[in-house]
C-alpha cells in the first residue's frame, strides 16, 4: 500500500523562494489596540464642599429652632409655675426749682424726681441697667433729661429711684418758644409727658433670662414755674403709667 503524504506547508513559488511565516499579536499589541485614551477625570472638590457647607447651614437651623422651641417651652413652664407678675412704676413726687426761658429762646430747668418701683412677685428678681429720663410736652418739647442708676430690684419689694434733670440750656426755635412761654401761663399747669427707657433681665434661681428693652410711659403730669425762691410741685394725682417691652410679640400695659 502506498503512503500518501501532505505537504506541511505550502510550497514556493515564483521561482520557488522560501515562504513568509506570519506570527500571532502579542498581548501588549492586542493591548494598545484596545485601550481607550486616557481622560483625567475633574476632581469632585467642589461637590464636597458644597455638600459640607449644606449641612452645617441645615444642622444651624436645626439647632436655632430646637433652641427656640426649648426656650419657649421653659417660658411657659416658669409662667405655670411661678406666675410671674409684671413691675410696675408711679411717679410719687416731682419738683420744679427751675423752669423758664430766656429772652434768647434758651430754656434753663432743674426738676427733682421720685419713682416707686414696684415688684410683686415672690420668686422672680429684675435686674436693670441705667434708665434714660425724659420729660416733654405734647409737642414732643424736651423740657429735661436725666437717668436713674441701674439696680436689682428683689422680690416683693419696692424701690424708690430719685433723680436730678435738667434742660441742658438748649435753644428752642421760635415757634417752640411762644408755644412754651403760653402754656407756662396757663394756671391749670403745663402738662408733661415722662418716658423712661432701660433694658431689664429677670433672674429665677440660678436662670437668668436674656436682656429685653423696655420702656415706661407716664402722663396725667402737670407742671409750673415755681415762683418765689421755693420749687413748686407738680400734679401727679392723674399720673398714670404704662409699660411696654420692647418686643413685637410681648405688650405689658399697667
Amino acid at each position: 500500500m502506498k503512503d500518501t503524504v501532505f505537504p506541511s506547508s505550502k510550497q514556493a513559488t515564483n521561482g520557488g523562494g522560501a515562504a513568509k511565516t506570519t506570527f500571532p499579536a502579542t498581548k501588549s499589541q492586542l493591548y494598545g489596540a484596545t485601550r481607550p485614551l486616557y481622560r483625567p477625570q475633574p476632581k469632585p472638590y467642589r461637590y464636597r464642599r458644597s455638600c459640607c457647607c449644606s449641612c452645617c447651614i441645615w444642622t444651624t437651623v436645626t439647632t436655632l429652632i430646637l433652641l427656640l422651641l426649648l426656650a419657649g417651652v421653659s417660658a411657659a413652664i416658669l409662667t405655670l409655675i411661678y406666675s410671674p407678675h409684671r413691675p410696675t412704676f408711679r411717679v410719687s413726687s416731682l419738683r420744679v426749682s427751675t423752669l423758664k426761658i430766656t429772652s434768647s429762646s434758651k430754656l434753663i430747668t432743674n426738676i427733682t424726681l421720685n419713682v416707686n418701683a414696684k415688684n410683686p412677685n415672690k420668686e422672680l428678681i429684675y435686674i436693670y441697667d441705667p434708665i434714660a429720663i425724659s420729660l416733654t410736652t405734647k409737642n414732643d418739647v424736651v423740657i429735661a433729661k436725666g437717668s436713674f442708676g441701674p439696680f436689682i430690684h428683689g422680690t416683693k419689694n419696692n424701690t424708690l429711684l430719685k433723680a436730678t434733670i435738667n434742660g441742658g440750656n438748649q435753644e428752642l426755635d421760635d415757634s417752640s418758644a411762644g408755644e412754651l412761654r403760653v402754656a407756662l401761663k396757663n394756671k391749670k399747669g403745663l402738662p408733661l409727658k415722662m418716658k423712661l427707657d432701660t433694658k431689664v433681665k429677670a433672674k429665677i434661681g440660678g436662670l437668668k433670662t436674656p436682656k429685653v428693652g423696655i420702656r415706661v410711659i407716664c402722663e396725667g403730669i402737670k407742671v409750673s414755674a415755681p415762683k418765689g425762691k421755693y420749687p413748686s410741685k407738680a400734679s401727679i394725682s392723674n399720673a398714670k403709667c404704662n409699660v411696654d417691652l420692647r418686643v413685637k410679640v410681648w405688650r405689658w400695659t399697667l
